[in-house]
Formats: structure tokens, sequence, C-alpha cells
């Protein structure tokens, strides 16, 4: 990594302390073992989530999870259910908790700043029961994420109110922006041949009904 005379190492939590200062009180104590009926409640209405992972290296990932509110099981109060849909097979997540069952999902309402944190451990479980129950349009998922919760706390509104995220002013017209088949055909395009038009169109129709006819 390139030296910068202005950057500064901040080398373990004591130098990072001397410059932050202490955790505030209530940021300590909000932290619980189990899901509480808030918890409950704020995943029951949460169609979004993002899972980090990380394999056996410490190569780290984040991924979103999304499908209609109430999509992810609670399971007591220490147990959560995501169910896994199509995508494109990477399967970084998953292969990830195979190596390293350590996670950290953030449940995200629409509307709402604050957001929900929780961490625990994880593994990839065949269910039939659970599957049955994930239904979407007459089709199950074929595995899910069965997530062990040791800790849980809500996540303070600063984060989007800075950002705006749900404010019509701050949104952006998606028009202005290539199109995600035109920016990963660039990336791969071998130096000198981008894409033509034509393949542009391709992949953008392609992805379009794979959006209608793969979700599920």
């Amino acid at each position: 990594m390139p030296s910068d005379a202005n950057t500064r190492r901040v080398e373990n939590e004591a130098g990072l302390r001397d410059i932050m200062g202490p955790t505030m009180d209530i940021a300590i104590h909000k932290s619980r073992p189990m899901l509480d009926r808030h918890c409950k409640a704020f995943i029951a209405r949460s169609p979004l989530l993002c899972i980090g992972t990380a394999n056996a290296d410490g190569k780290a990932d984040v991924s979103p999870r999304g499908d209609p509110p109430g999509f992810v099981q609670i399971i007591g109060d220490n147990q959560l259910f995501i169910p896994d849909r199509p995508g494109n097979n990477r399967l970084d997540t998953m292969t990830n908790i195979v190596e390293n069952p350590n996670v950290g999902l953030l449940f995200v309402i629409p509307g709402f700043n604050d957001t929900l944190r929780v961490n625990g451990s994880a593994r990839i479980v065949e269910d039939d029961e659970k599957a049955e129950q994930a239904k979407v349009r007459g089709k199950a998922p074929k595995v899910g994420i069965l997530v062990e919760v040791n800790e849980v706390f809500l996540h303070c509104a600063k984060a989007f109110m800075r950002s705006k995220l749900w404010d019509p002013s701050s949104f952006q017209e998606r028009g202005d922006f290539p199109t995600l088949a035109n920016m990963i055909l660039e990336q791969v395009a071998p130096e000198g041949s981008p894409p033509t038009e034509t393949e542009i169109k391709e992949a953008d129709d392609f992805i379009e009904d794979n959006y209608k006819t793969g979700l599920y």
C-alpha cells in the first residue's frame, strides 16, 4: 500500500479511543443476546437485509437479500431462517458460511432511518418445512441460511439521515448511468475492443428477461 505523509494509521483500539472517545452508555446497554418483541417486529416488516460474511482466510463479502416483508422466518428467540433465491450461482455468501460461520446482518425497512443489526453464526440447510413456508409464486428455495443469533441491537438513523436515502429530492436518474449489462461488458471486453451497441442491447434484453422470469 503506498505511503502518504498525511495518512497516519491507527494501530489498536486504545489509539482509536484516544481519537474517538468512549462509547455512549446506551450504545453499550442496547445490545441484546436474543430477539425481543421489538426486534422481531422489525424483522417482520423488513423486505431487505444485507449479510456480511468472510471465508476462512478472512476475505470479506456483503450481499443483499430481498423478498416481501416477513420473508425471514423467526424461530423462537435465537434463530432466523433466510431463504435463498435464484441468482448467478457465484455462491459467495454461502461458500463463505461453509468455511466460516460468523455472519452480520443489517435489516432495512423502506421509509425507516433506523436499522437493526444481528450478529451470529450460520449454516446452510435443506429444510422442507421451512422451504414450503418460504414459497413465493409457487416456488420454494432449495436451501436457506439458518442463523443462530448471538447479538442484536437497533442502530441509530444518522447514516440514513446524512445520505437522505428515502428523500425523493435526493433520488438520481437511473438513465444518467450506463446499464448493468453495458458496464459489465465494458469491464470484461479485451482492451481496444469495446462492446457494440448490438451486444449491449442483447445483454440488456437478457437481464430484463431474467428479472421477469428468474426471480423465484
